[in-house]
C-alpha cells in the first residue's frame, strides 16, 4: 500500500439508477503518481473517473478523495473528459475554453486576475496551441481540440487531474505534448488518473487498476497488467509472441482484421 493516498475506495458500488456500473471495488491511487485505469469497454472505468469528480454519489461503501468525501473536494480535482464534439452555435474561442478552467477556482462571477492569466497562458504554451488562441474550437482538428481541453484542465492547477481517454485517436504530435504535459504535473507532484484502452499505454503509468465491472486488480503495471489478469478481466485469451510481446485479442478494443499487439513485456 502506498505511503500517501490520493483516493481510495472500500467496497465502493456507483450505480447509474437501478443499474450497478462499478461492483463492490476496494482500491487505492497513489498520491503524486501517475495511475492508469484499463479495461475492456463497459468495464466501469469513466464510472469510477465519475464518482472521483464527485460527479456521481457512492451507492455503497467509501470513498475518501484528497482526504474528504468526493463533494468536498471538487474545488481541487480537474477532470477532463474526451473531445468529440463542440457546439458549432457558440463561437467560444481557444483562448476562451482555455480559460475557464481558472473559474473552478474563482466561482462563475469571478474575474481573471494576474495569476490566473499566467496559469492558462502557460497551459496554452505547454500544450502548444497559443498560435491558434483566435480560433474558435469547430475550427480545429480532434488532436487540437482534446489539447485545448487538456490545457483547461491544467489550468484548474488541481491537485488531482482527471483524464478521459486523452489520446485515444489522437495524431502523434498530440499525443506526445499530452504525454509531456501529463508526466510534468506529475513531476510537479499532481496525481493524475487517466482511462486508456491501450496496455501499452497502462505500462507507462507508475500504477494500474484494472477493471472488469470492478477493480479486478491493482499495483505496479507489472503486477495488474500479468498476462493471467489480463485475460481474465477481458475474458480472451493472451498470445506470447517469440520476442517477448503479448497479444490481446480483444473484441472491444478497435476493430481490426487480425490480433492487435498491445503490449511489450519489459525484460
Amino acid at each position: 500500500m502506498p505511503d500517501r493516498l490520493a483516493a481510495a475506495g472500500r467496497g465502493l458500488v456507483l450505480a447509474y439508477g437501478a443499474r450497478p456500473a462499478l461492483t463492490a471495488s476496494d482500491f487505492a491511487i497513489p498520491a503524486g503518481r501517475l495511475t492508469a485505469v484499463i479495461g475492456p469497454n463497459g468495464s466501469g472505468k469513466s464510472t469510477l473517473l465519475n464518482g472521483l469528480a464527485g460527479l456521481l454519489p457512492t451507492r455503497r461503501g467509501d470513498l475518501e478523495v484528497l482526504g474528504r468525501p468526493p463533494g468536498r473536494a471538487r474545488r481541487r480535482v480537474a477532470y477532463v473528459l474526451q473531445a468529440t464534439t463542440v457546439n458549432e452555435v457558440m463561437p467560444v474561442t481557444v483562448r476562451e475554453t482555455v480559460a475557464m478552467g481558472c473559474y473552478a477556482q474563482l466561482g462563475l462571477w469571478g474575474f481573471l486576475r494576474a495569476p490566473q492569466r499566467v496559469a492558462y497562458l502557460e497551459a496554452m504554451d505547454r500544450l502548444e496551441i497559443a498560435d491558434l488562441a483566435g480560433r474558435h474550437l469547430h475550427e480545429l482538428s480532434w488532436g487540437q481540440r482534446q489539447r485545448v481541453f487538456v490545457a483547461q484542465g491544467l489550468a484548474q492547477r488541481a491537485e488531482l487531474l482527471l483524464l478521459d481517454e486523452p489520446i485515444t485517436g489522437l495524431d502523434l504530435v498530440s499525443v506526445e505534448r499530452i504525454r509531456e504535459a501529463v508526466a510534468d504535473e506529475v513531476a510537479r507532484g499532481v496525481t493524475v488518473v487517466m482511462t486508456t484502452h491501450d496496455v501499452a499505454e497502462a505500462n507507462r503509468a507508475d500504477h494500474v487498476l484494472l477493471m472488469s465491472g470492478r477493480v479486478h486488480a491493482q499495483g505496479p503495471p507489472a503486477a495488474a497488467l500479468h498476462p493471467d489478469r489480463l485475460s481474465e478481466a477481458y475474458g480472451i485469451g493472451i498470445v506470447h509472441l517469440e520476442d517477448g510481446s503479448l497479444v490481446l485479442d480483444d473484441a472491444h478494443h478497435h476493430p481490426a482484421a487480425t490480433r492487435h499487439v498491445h503490449f511489450e513485456r519489459r525484460r
